[in-house]
């Protein structure tokens, strides 16, 4: 298996437990609508907020920040299958769309550095 899943993979469960730390309850994770996925979706501390969450991890020698991979069509995407979630499970809760960044490597001899972009994106906003 190429490196970079397993890296990815890593950086997805490193943001779920700091997420259930912060109170956050897992739904889902890696859910999947035809080729489109969603990294994580949990109910907020209050239980009051469906958010779906798009974990972006890279190694410390990475040249771009995490969070700018996070494009119009990965939003869109995200929007579509949020849209397919919400629908399947006939969700009436409001909505909210976050990005996790995770900065580490699974060997690393430090901990990770992990960011929280409460309310990131917007995806009606792209179409």
């Amino acid at each position: 298996m190429a490196q970079h899943n397993d890296t990815g993979r890593w950086g997805e469960q490193t943001a779920t437990d700091y997420l259930r730390k912060k109170g956050y309850t897992i739904c889902e994770t890696n859910w999947r609508c035809g080729h489109r996925d969603i990294d994580i979706i949990a109910l907020d501390e209050e239980m009051r907020t469906l958010v779906f969450v798009e974990v972006k991890t890279r190694t410390p020698n990475y040249i771009f920040r995490p969070e700018e991979a996070v494009n119009r069509e990965k939003i869109r995407n995200i929007g579509l299958a949020a849209n397919a979630y919400v629908k399947l499970n006939r969700i009436s809760r409001e909505l909210r769309f976050d990005i996790v960044t995770v900065v580490g490597s699974e060997n690393g001899s430090e901990p990770p550095i992990v960011e929280h972009w409460e309310d990131a994106f917007n995806p009606m906003l792209v179409y």
